[in-house]
């Protein structure tokens, strides 16, 4: 395993065995990382055409104001609490089929950062799931996790249960891409 980095025209230069098939891994700040494999060859040169997806990063329009959805602790499952909040997201994309929605997902400060941080992309999905479910396109909705990282209440260790289920929630976000 080796790393790299680019000249000024893009390029980089491996010299390796001719028998052996290897592959390159292109990364770059604001672009997704794609490997590229390369076969096995007799000799000679190789040129590899790294094409890069640039990351496409939404910008929030406006929060889709709902009572809040709340999570049991440790758990992912939509409540039925929730399921009467996911159906007005459902009927407001109805109604406007441009809409473009982004569901942000998350825990309290109980358990570690990474654990924290699957839950509440299991959030997310379970979320994002229910709406697709319901007849929305797709690639109309999308959610992330974010663990503990953005509580809505700060209380550090000192949480009650009640600051604790706070935020344990997702909240809903129009976006334009």
């Amino acid at each position: 395993i080796e790393t790299r980095t680019v000249g000024a025209d893009g390029k980089v230069s491996y010299a390796v065995e001719c028998d052996k098939a290897y592959v390159v891994q292109a990364s770059v700040d604001g672009y997704e990382t794609n490997s590229f494999p390369i076969a096995k060859t007799d000799g000679g040169k190789v040129t590899v055409m790294a094409d890069l997806k640039p990351i496409e990063v939404p910008v929030i329009v406006r929060q889709i104001v709902l009572n809040p959805i709340f999570f049991e602790y440790d758990k992912s499952a939509i409540t039925e609490q929730a399921i009467v909040e996911l159906d007005k997201v459902v009927a407001e994309m109805t109604e406007d089929t441009e809409m473009v929605v982004m569901v942000k997902a998350h825990t309290d400060n109980r358990g570690d950062d990474k654990y924290n941080m699957r839950l509440s992309n299991r959030r997310a999905k379970a979320a994002v799931k229910y709406i697709i479910a319901k007849g929305i396109e797709k690639d109309r909705i999308s959610g992330e996790g974010f663990g503990e990282s953005e509580p809505k209440v700060d209380c550090g260790d000192d949480c009650t249960d009640e600051q604790h289920a706070e935020n344990r929630r997702i909240d809903f976000f129009v976006v334009k891409k």
